[in-house]
C-alpha cells in the first residue's frame, strides 16, 4: 500500500512515496533541479505564482510515476506539507488573483506592527500567542490596501498548502486550525477565527475557507487531474501542514519538550509546548503544532524560530565567492565547500558574518538590517575563512534564538533534524551543538516523507505517529566540541556584539 507526500517548497516541490507497511520510501523526486524564482519587483517584496508550483508538482509526479513503473493507482492516501505564511487569492472559479506573496516577503510589517498596537500588545500575545507581524493577515491587509479592486474580487484566501488541496481536489477550498494560526488568523483564548484581527484590518469571515482538521480525510483527488497524473480518482487527501510543524511530524516530535530543527532556504527551531505560553517581547512565533487539540484542550503548541538567511546564504556565497573566480569552470559542489570551511580555524581569526540578508527577521523584532561581513583582513582571510565564517553565522543566529526560547522556560537538550541541507555541513552542526551544548540527532526522513506519514495517520492507516514512525532511521549523532568549546563561545560573544551594532 503506497502513501504520497508532497512538500510545496521555495526552491523546488520534493514529491516521496512510501510503503506503509514496511515505511520503506520506495520513490522520491523534485521538480525543479535548480532552485525555482523568486520573483521580488521591489526591495524586500518575494512572491511566486502558484501555477508555477502546480506544474513544478505535475513534473515531480511524472518522476515519481517513472520509478514505480506507473503505479500511482496503489497510492491509497495523499498529504501535502507547504512553505509556511503565504498568502495565496483566488476567485470563485479558484484561480490565482495575483502572485503569492510568500514567507520572505517584508512588505506587511508595517501592517502587523501597526495591528500589535491598535489591538493592544498584552491582547495581541494572551490571544494570538504573537503580534499579527509579517504574517499573512498582515500580507493580507497590504493586498487590501494598495490593490483595492484586486481584493474585492477575493472569494479565499489560502496557505499554499490549502492551494494545492484546491487543485487536486478539483476546487474544494478549505484550511486548518494550525493553517489560521500560521496566519494570526485563530484566537487561542475563544477557540475561534480572531475577532480582533478581522475586525481590525477590516476582513469579512467569508474569505476563510472552510476549517478541517489536519489529520482528516479531508477531500479527494478528482477524476481530471487523477486522469493527468496517473492517480486514482478518489484518493483521499487527508494531511495538510506547514513545513515547520510537518518536519516536526517526520522528526515525531509531538510530545511537549521535544525539538526539530531544518536548514533549507530559511533556517528553524520548533519546540512542542504543552501549555499556552508566549515570549514577550514577540521574538520566536507560537503556533498550534499538528496535534494540537482545541476541543479536547490537548494543547500542543510549536515554538517556531526562524532565521530567514540559513541555505540561501550559503547558495548566494557559492554563486558570489566563487562564480566570478572559476574562469568558466563548474562551481564547487557543497560538500567541497564544506571541506574548504573545516581548513579555516574556530572564529575564522576574527572574521564575523551576520546572515540577515532575506527579509526582515522576527527574532530581531521584525528588524531587517541585511546581511554583513566584520573584520575582514586583506592579509589573513582567505576563501575558506569566508565560508567558515558564513557556516558559523548561521549556527550562531540559531543559538541566539534558541536563547530565546530558553528564556521562556524550554528546557533544550537533544535536538532532531533531518540528515539534509545545512546539518549536512560540519562546521555548521558542531558549532550549533557545541555552542547550545546540545546533543543533535539526524534522521533520514524529509518533508516529503513526513507529509506522507501524515497521509497515513489522516487516513486511518495508522493508529498514531507512535506507529508511524516505528521504523524511523537515525542516521549520525553530533556531540558538542567540549575541548574547543570556548573558542566557539568566544566567536559566537564577538557575533553578538556585531549583531548588537547592526541593529543600532
Amino acid at each position: 500500500m503506497y502513501l504520497l507526500g508532497y512538500d510545496i517548497g521555495t526552491s523546488s516541490v520534493k514529491a516521496a512515496i512510501i510503503d506503509s507497511e514496511s515505511g520503506t520510501t520506495v520513490a522520491s523526486a523534485q521538480f525543479p533541479d535548480t532552485e525555482a524564482p523568486i520573483i521580488a519587483r521591489q526591495t524586500g517584496w518575494a512572491e511566486q505564482e502558484p501555477e508555477m508550483w502546480w506544474e513544478e508538482l505535475k513534473h515531480a509526479t511524472q518522476r515519481l510515476a517513472a520509478q514505480v513503473g506507473g503505479r500511482l493507482t496503489e497510492v491509497r492516501a495523499i498529504g501535502i506539507s507547504y512553505q509556511m505564511h503565504g498568502l495565496v487569492c483566488v476567485n470563485k472559479e479558484g484561480h490565482a488573483l495575483r502572485p503569492a506573496i510568500i514567507w520572505c516577503d517584508g512588505r506587511a510589517v508595517p501592517y502587523g506592527n501597526a495591528a500589535f498596537e491598535a489591538i493592544g500588545r498584552e491582547r495581541c500575545l494572551k490571544h494570538l500567542l504573537g503580534s499579527p507581524g509579517n504574517f499573512t493577515a498582515a500580507k493580507l491587509a497590504w493586498v487590501k490596501d494598495h490593490e483595492p479592486e484586486l481584493f474585492a474580487q477575493i472569494h479565499k484566501i489560502m496557505l499554499p498548502g490549502d492551494y494545492i488541496a484546491m487543485r487536486l481536489s478539483g476546487g474544494v477550498k478549505q484550511t486548518t486550525l494550525s493553517g489560521l494560526s500560521e496566519g494570526m488568523f485563530w484566537d487561542f483564548q475563544l477557540g475561534e477565527v480572531s475577532r480582533d484581527v478581522m475586525h481590525y484590518f477590516g476582513f469579512s469571515d467569508s474569505i476563510i475557507p472552510d476549517i478541517v482538521p489536519t489529520f482528516s480525510v479531508q477531500s479527494s483527488v478528482c477524476e481530471a487531474v487523477a486522469a493527468e497524473l496517473g492517480l486514482k480518482a478518489g484518493t483521499p487527501i487527508s494531511y495538510r501542514a506547514g513545513d515547520q510543524p510537518n518536519n516536526a511530524l517526520s522528526l515525531n516530535v509531538m510530545k511537549p519538550g521535544e525539538v526539530a530543527a531544518t536548514a533549507g532556504t530559511s533556517g528553524v527551531v520548533y519546540g512542542v509546548l504543552g501549555e499556552v505560553n508566549y515570549d514577550r517581547l514577540s521574538r520566536v512565533n507560537t503556533f498550534a503544532h499538528v496535534n494540537h487539540q482545541q476541543t479536547t484542550g490537548a494543547t500542543r503548541l510549536g515554538v517556531l524560530l526562524c532565521i530567514n538567511g540559513t541555505g540561501i546564504q550559503n547558495a548566494w556565497m557559492r554563486r558570489t565567492l566563487f562564480g566570478s573566480l572559476q574562469g568558466g569552470h563548474a562551481l564547487p559542489s557543497y560538500p567541497e565547500m564544506n571541506a574548504l570551511a573545516e581548513s579555516a580555524p574556530i572564529g575564522c581569526e576574527g572574521l564575523t558574518i551576520l546572515p540577515f540578508g532575506n527579509g526582515a527577521e522576527r527574532m530581531l523584532l521584525n528588524q531587517d538590517p541585511g546581511a554583513s561581513i566584520h573584520g575582514i583582513n586583506f592579509n589573513v582571510h582567505t576563501q575558506a575563512h569566508l565560508v567558515r565564517a558564513a557556516h558559523e553565522g548561521i549556527a550562531f543566529s540559531f543559538a541566539y534564538g534558541m536563547d530565546i526560547m530558553k528564556e521562556m522556560g524550554m528546557d533544550i537538550r537533544t535536538i532532531k533534524a533531518a540528515h539534509a541541507n545545512m546539518f549536512l555541513c560540519p562546521v555548521f552542526r558542531t558549532t550549533l551543538a557545541t555552542v547550545t551544548n546540545t546533543i543533535i540527532e539526524l534522521y533520514d526522513t524529509d518533508g516529503a516523507v513526513g507529509a506522507a506519514y501524515g497521509a497515513g495517520i489522516g487516513a486511518g492507516i495508522y493508529r498514531d505517529s507512535d506507529e508511524a514512525f516505528t521504523n524511523l532511521k537515525q542516521k549520525a549523532t553530533v556531540q558538542p566540541d567540549i575541548p574547543h568549546r570556548q573558542a566557539y563561545l568566544d566567536a559566537y560573544a564577538r557575533w553578538k556584539k556585531e549583531k548588537v551594532k547592526s541593529e543600532k
